[in-house]
């Protein structure tokens, strides 16, 4: 059994395929395509970008992805994690400073908020204009009266 780049390079040729189209039909950069048919796994992306680039690879040649996937061999073998991570806990007292505090800063902007809100409406328009209401002769009524009965001056002459 050959490498799976060799695979894949006859298997495009019998099918009278160039690298640009395959690179067209998968939309995978010629670059990479060239570093899988020529088994250059290191210079290749993570290893499920490999596998995805295979099955499309595969997709665009018409043959089974599978039978692609199982001729990739296992480049490395996955790091084995230890069995259980200690946990980290925060030093209680800290935690309740903080808590504390945040407690303190949204009491401040509530009541901030409130005052804002419950302020007395009245104050909000100077004191002279509340207090005086409007003459006669510039209520709207009267006042068109009052601009025709007068004469202008160029009436006068």
């Amino acid at each position: 059994m050959g490498s799976l780049g060799s695979y894949l390079k006859k298997e495009r040729e019998v099918r009278e395929l160039s690298v640009a189209e395959i690179a067209q039909t998968t939309r995978i950069p010629v670059r990479l395509l060239r570093h899988l048919e020529n088994d250059d796994f290191d210079e290749l992306p993570a290893d499920v970008f490999v596998r995805g680039y295979l099955r499309a690879y595969a997709r665009a040649l018409g043959i089974p992805d599978q039978e692609l996937l199982s001729r990739l061999e296992p480049t490395e073998e996955p790091e084995e994690l230890p069995a259980t991570l200690p946990a980290v806990y925060a030093n209680e007292s800290g935690r309740r400073f903080g808590i504390a505090i945040a407690l303190v800063i949204l009491l401040i902007l509530f009541t901030l908020a409130l005052s804002i809100v419950l302020r007395p409406r009245h104050r909000d328009a100077p004191v002279e204009l509340s207090q005086w209401s409007v003459p006669s002769e510039l209520a709207p009524s009267s006042f068109a009266a009052s601009t025709s009965a007068k004469p202008t001056a160029s009436s006068r002459s």
